[in-house]
């Protein structure tokens, strides 16, 4: 492509509000099949889509992994729970990637240690089916939180990641409209306080791990404390990471 065809181009997603317009510029045209089909992304791109939804996939811890329409778009905030989690890893170790999403975080993992017992779930149905694009199919389960995961593993989860809804209700109508309008509020919704959905975790999430086993949740910055508190509660040891280049913010539990 020429580059004053793709100079308008990028006018185009600037004018839409794009703040890195030039690089997802590029990223389209490379996607692209034929002019027809550039021409369909740019209008969802322009009319608010997420970059990732209308490429069909994101990219985490240098892998792709597909996404779909409504199913929440993997943050690179959450590299924290995989670099974190990553010094865990060992073969035949049962990890659990719950409200998995699009299973980025798990495939993620599995992909650093291929010989993980790796299970995923989710309660969303568009979650779940794109989860089973990006992880053996058998490994992602449908329904709430440990409900969904085999009885087998209870008691056994050397490494949970939970990157949970953490959105207090009130904040959403002010979160920014790609995530507002395009992700499933089930996905972001974790009532009053955000903490709604973790609390539940927490309180159960000793009955699934194995002695010395950790469960890691990703949480604000804002409700780390609260967080914190929840995994004491639990009888779980927390500790709180911060990693401000990526704007994350997690808690790790540990079982003694």
């Amino acid at each position: 492509m020429q580059d004053d065809a793709l100079d308008a181009i990028t006018a185009r997603l600037r004018a839409a509000g794009c703040v890195f317009a030039e690089d997802e510029a590029a990223l389209l045209v490379a996607q692209a099949a034929d002019h027809d089909d550039l021409e369909r992304m740019l209008r969802a791109r322009e009319s608010g889509r997420p970059l990732e939804q209308v490429l069909g996939w994101a990219e985490l811890d240098g892998r792709r992994y597909a996404v779909a329409p409504g199913v929440f778009v993997p943050r690179q905030r959450s590299m924290l729970l995989v670099r974190l989690a990553a010094a865990r890893l060992r073969h035949g170790a049962v990890t659990v990637d719950l409200c998995c999403g699009t299973g980025a975080l798990g495939a993620a993992l599995l992909a650093r240690e291929p010989g993980l017992d790796l299970h995923a779930a989710d309660l969303d149905p568009a979650a779940v089916a794109c989860a089973r694009r990006n992880l053996p199919p058998e490994r992602v389960h449908a329904g709430d939180l440990f409900e969904a995961l085999p009885a087998r593993i209870r008691g056994r989860a050397e490494i949970i990641v939970a990157n949970a809804p953490y959105v207090p209700t009130g904040a959403i109508a002010s979160m920014p409209p790609e995530a507002r309008d395009h992700e499933h509020r089930l996905a972001l919704d974790g009532g009053a306080d955000g903490l709604d959905v973790q609390r539940r975790l927490l309180a159960a999430a000793p009955g699934w791990l194995a002695p010395g086993g950790m469960i890691l949740v990703e949480t604000g910055r804002d409700q780390a404390p609260a967080t914190v508190a929840l995994v004491a509660a639990a009888g779980l040891e927390p500790r709180l990471h911060v990693d401000d280049e990526l704007g994350a913010c997690a808690v790790v539990g540990r079982r003694g």
